[in-house]
């Protein structure tokens, strides 16, 4: 179950201080929006919506939701002592996983069709070093050392 809650107000200038507050893994400056991940939920925060995925039921959204709520209003009123963020944390580069990989085969032991394919889920983290069985040692620790720098909870 997704939930789109509408709000009352717009909420707008909150944003960059939620982004700093939960570390966004995304912020859109036009239109605004900030999401991340917290709960084990996807959550987009826009100025007068808020959009949840992967709920089991109503009242998780609700719990939610009013979580979600007592935040805001926490970090509206402590945002003199909050550094807004107008960015998204770094994502990582497609390229530099593939580099890593033993691409020249495309043996599809991962389970994927191509060692493209596996790079874009490692970089959604959605795979890890760890599901790619002909990767060489050397790798799968250059591969956790670079992705290590990214805040990647999927």
């Amino acid at each position: 179950m997704h939930c789109i809650a509408h709000l009352n107000e717009d909420i707008e200038e909150v944003l960059p201080y939620l982004n700093s507050v939960f570390g966004g893994f995304t912020y859109i400056k036009d239109p605004p929006a900030v999401t991340f991940k917290i709960h084990g939920k996807l959550i987009t925060v826009y100025p007068r919506k808020i959009a949840i995925n992967a709920l089991r039921d109503e009242e998780e959204a609700d719990n939610i939701l009013e979580w979600l709520k007592r935040e805001i209003n926490k970090t509206w009123e402590e945002r003199a002592e909050i550094e807004p963020s107008y960015e998204g944390v770094p994502k990582p580069k497609v390229l530099e996983i593939l580099k890593l990989l033993p691409r020249r085969t495309n043996c599809r032991e991962c389970g994927e069709p191509t060692c493209m394919v596996f790079a874009t889920l490692v970089a959604a983290g959605a795979k890890g070093h760890d599901d790619c069985p002909p990767l060489i040692e050397e790798n799968k620790r250059k591969l956790g050392e670079y992705m290590s720098q990214f805040r990647l909870d999927f």
